[in-house]
């Protein structure tokens, strides 16, 4: 199956949401490349960017599953490097 790399930026809002959020990302696990996790208190935010190389109903339907989350926001960004899995 083909793959696409991609970027899914988070912005955390609810910290009652991380529990949540972290354990749909451990169920897609083997998806991720690796993770950033930035605090901006001032804000009283938290950004998160997962890089992933998934098929890309796997990765839309990831980014809605975050999306769905309350206090959380996510949208995927592609690149246009597809392989196979």
């Amino acid at each position: 199956m083909e793959t696409r790399v991609a970027i899914i930026g988070i912005i955390v809002e609810d910290e009652g949401s991380v529990e949540e959020l972290n354990a749909v990302l451990h169920t897609y696990g083997k998806y991720i490349i690796g993770r950033m996790g930035i605090p901006y208190r001032q804000k009283k935010v938290n950004i998160i960017s997962v890089a992933v190389d998934a098929p890309q109903d796997v990765i839309s339907a990831l980014s809605g599953k975050l999306g769905r989350i309350p206090g959380v926001s996510a949208k995927a960004a592609y690149s246009n490097v597809a392989g196979a899995e």
